[in-house]
């Protein structure tokens, strides 16, 4: 949602005049947005103001911040921050700016705000804002409020203004997709959202982001295995391998459950690449609940794991817990879950080798073509030509845990 974020924000600053930096020290704005679930990234941020006070004391700088900020962060982040707006208040930029155009005066949301995309092929559509969730370690139901879908007939129209560009990919976004539709009467629910937007014409992927366990239904795993757009990979975020734990974390959720989906999916789609994330070291996890994340790990032999040591937003349910574990064993726990994974992640690869696989092309370095397989394999090969933003066919000739090397494929081969 960060991503989207943006490039909702630089629309807006695009209108009033800005053009993009990615130099601190040549910026006149620089707006901050904010994570919603780790303190320790609200803190590198301090770090930053340090370096942007002491542009301020040479010349103009306007600082800014927004995202998932939670009511008690606002008035702090006030004193450090010359602005500190919710996301959802977007369209207020330009006043807030002191820069006022008459563009501007009809956007009611943030949904109404179109983003300019950082790609030509690649783009990240928003589905809905908020969650329902209220998952303890988490700020977003605070900062961003409940779930709001977006109508979808906006979101289609939206994604055909794209794929008439020639766009490639599609992603979906949403705290939590598989809800989408609940809060609107007559509104269509993801699986058929999904259905839909699969079935426009084009020669384009499809992915979505992120599922939350508990909403996951059979109806959406059967349109995944029918899509033909639709790619093989599923993020399921399964933060602990412990029912106590996940009932601390208000996941609402049992591993019995988790389970049942993965084996599930995996019957349908037998090809499917499928990753998590997992935070280590939540308040009072004993070593024998991590045992059984580890023990998780295995049975379900993800090829992908984004691993956070625990860290309390302040603001949440969770940072009122004491942070009982200190840091050297979060990280052996991190350390613990990253070679159960790398191994895992190494078999599923293995399968892959000497084999041709499509890629669609995201960078050029001018001596490798870097991209992704439908089932989000990271692969780079030696190329000639940049051929970014396109689909092809490489021929895997070497391996690793998290990403795969090849040849191009020609026409003789």
């Amino acid at each position: 949602m960060n991503y989207s974020d943006g490039e909702r924000i630089a629309s807006v600053l695009n209108d009033l005049g800005y053009t993009q930096t990615n130099d601190d020290t040549k910026a006149d704005l620089i707006i901050v947005i904010a994570c919603s679930v780790k303190q320790s990234a609200i803190d590198r941020v301090y770090g930053r103001i340090k370096n942007w006070n002491k542009i301020k004391e040479t010349r103009p700088l306007i600082i800014a911040i927004t995202g998932c900020l939670l009511p008690n962060d606002k008035p702090m982040m006030e004193e450090k921050f010359d602005l500190a707006f919710d996301i959802s208040e977007l369209s207020q930029l330009p006043s807030l700016l002191k820069a006022k155009k008459d563009d501007f005066k009809n956007i009611k949301n943030y949904f109404d705000i179109h983003p300019i995309p950082k790609s030509s092929f690649q783009v990240y559509i928003p589905i809905m804002t908020g969650c329902n969730n209220f998952c303890t370690y988490c700020a977003v139901p605070y900062t961003r409020g409940r779930e709001k879908s977006r109508a979808s007939k906006d979101i289609l129209a939206e994604i055909k203004t794209y794929i008439d560009k020639g766009y490639k990919e599609i992603t979906l976004l949403g705290q939590n997709v598989n809800s989408y539709g609940n809060d609107l009467d007559g509104e269509i629910k993801f699986p058929e959202l999904l259905k839909q937007v699969n079935d426009i014409p084009g020669n384009f992927w499809l992915r979505f982001m992120t599922s939350h366990p508990k909403d996951m239904s059979d109806e959406l795993i059967d349109i995944m295995k029918t899509g033909d757009k639709i790619c093989d990979y599923l993020h399921l975020p399964v933060q602990a391998g412990d029912d106590k734990v996940l009932q601390k974390m208000n996941r609402k959720y049992t591993i019995k459950h988790y389970k049942s989906l993965i084996k599930k999916v995996r019957k349908a789609i037998p090809n499917i690449s499928i990753s998590t994330d997992t935070i280590v070291g939540f308040p009072t996890e004993t070593k024998w609940q991590f045992y059984k994340t580890k023990r998780l790990y295995k049975q379900m032999q993800y090829d992908m794991a984004y691993i956070s040591k625990y860290s309390p937003r302040i603001g949440t349910v969770s940072a009122k817990l004491e942070d009982n574990i200190n840091l050297d064993e979060k990280k052996r726990r991190e350390k613990s879950l990253t070679k159960i994974v790398k191994k895992s992640g190494l078999k599923h690869n293995k399968v892959l080798l000497n084999t041709i696989q499509t890629i669609l092309v995201e960078e050029y370095d001018g001596k490798y073509i870097i991209g992704k397989t439908r089932s989000a394999k990271a692969i780079k090969a030696l190329s000639r030509n940049d051929l970014t933003g396109h689909f092809i066919d490489i021929i895997i000739t070497d391996i690793q845990p998290f990403s795969l090397s090849g040849k191009i494929k020609e026409a003789s081969d």
